[in-house]
């Protein structure tokens, strides 16, 4: 289970071009599965984010990516975080992962969510729907890649999806974990106690008490165990040996934004530096340790390092540097 993914949102990187690009990705998921982590998560995604990047900016197809880091990876469990439940038919998002636990040797998981990006929708013609649409299609979806992940014929005459007896040969090699990402507390949280081995929250610090005691109460009214849901929570980290190496990568990071930070004051630095947890070891794993004491029932992180994760070195710093707490 997740206790400490590293993720990899972003793709574009300072001088690299497509035909470079995989190595330097692959580098990243090689220095997480030998300093720690126990999953590799990248983002299922056709364009960039807007709080990361430009559109345009480089994004990979997960599942083909997943798969090619499968063989040059040797522990780590792979995801993403999260599917966009959107994007593909169930019965055949459950051969995708059943393929990618093969080719793996059993570290596959499943990380899904309803979909929210109503840009890459439009632009790709993939039906984006209301809120509500997209999250009774994730119910039904789950309702049917379930069964087929344990081998299982799925047959579900539903609202938005039919499969009439899907079978799924080759059965995955594992147990294949599904989690659930988001924080919405309604919704999200009342279908990872029903269908989830695994929350992913996205939310504030402020709020994860809130959301564990969500969580909980969903739990608790399906019947459900809580202890055996794994909680971890998304976060952005910028690591480096020095406090003032991780702060030049921080602002480089910001300049390649467009910020021109030589010429911004220490007051209009703040709020853009507060957004990331970054530093040296000793003022990140102080930061991390302490969130997880004052949060009982939160398991661990899923950590993304998009201002530097891409300088040799930094990713395996962050792993020898948290693996520790989460023990």
């Amino acid at each position: 289970m997740t206790r400490l993914g590293y993720q990899i949102p972003n793709f574009t990187y300072p001088d690299i071009g497509p035909a470079d690009l995989y190595s330097v990705v692959a580098r990243q998921a090689q220095e997480a599965d030998r300093s720690g982590f126990d999953t590799v998560l990248v983002m299922d995604h056709f364009y960039q984010l807007p709080m990361i990047g430009p559109p345009e900016e480089y994004m990979l197809e997960c599942y083909s990516l997943l798969s090619a880091l499968a063989r040059d990876t040797e522990h780590v469990r792979l995801s993403a975080l999260v599917t966009g439940n959107t994007y593909r038919n169930p019965a055949v998002l459950a051969k995708t992962v059943t393929t990618l636990d093969i080719v793996s040797e059993g570290r596959a998981m499943l990380g899904i969510g309803a979909g929210w990006y109503e840009l890459e929708h439009d632009a790709f013609g993939i039906e984006f729907g209301t809120f509500t649409e997209r999250f009774e299609k994730l119910e039904e979806a789950l309702q049917v890649i379930g069964p087929m992940l344990r081998g299982e014929q799925a047959t579900l005459d539903g609202t938005w999806y039919r499969t009439n007896e899907a079978m799924n040969h080759p059965e995955p090699i594992s147990a294949v974990p599904i989690m659930i990402g988001g924080g919405g507390e309604r919704k999200t949280l009342r279908m990872v106690a029903q269908y989830a081995d695994e929350s992913n929250l996205i939310c504030g610090d402020d709020e994860i008490a809130r959301k564990l005691d969500a969580l909980a109460g969903h739990c608790d009214a399906l019947g459900r165990d809580r202890s055996e849901i794994t909680v971890s929570k998304q976060t952005n980290c910028c690591i480096a040996p020095t406090h003032d190496e991780a702060r030049a990568d921080m602002l480089a990071f910001l300049d390649r934004r467009g910020m021109h930070t030589a010429s911004m004051s220490d007051d209009d630095l703040a709020p853009w530096l507060d957004l990331v947890t970054w530093g040296d070891p000793d003022e990140v794993g102080e930061h991390f340790a302490a969130i997880l004491a004052t949060h009982d029932g939160l398991d661990g992180f899923t950590v993304n390092m998009i201002p530097n994760g891409f300088v040799e070195g930094r990713v395996e710093l962050l792993g020898r540097t948290l693996a520790p707490l989460i023990a």
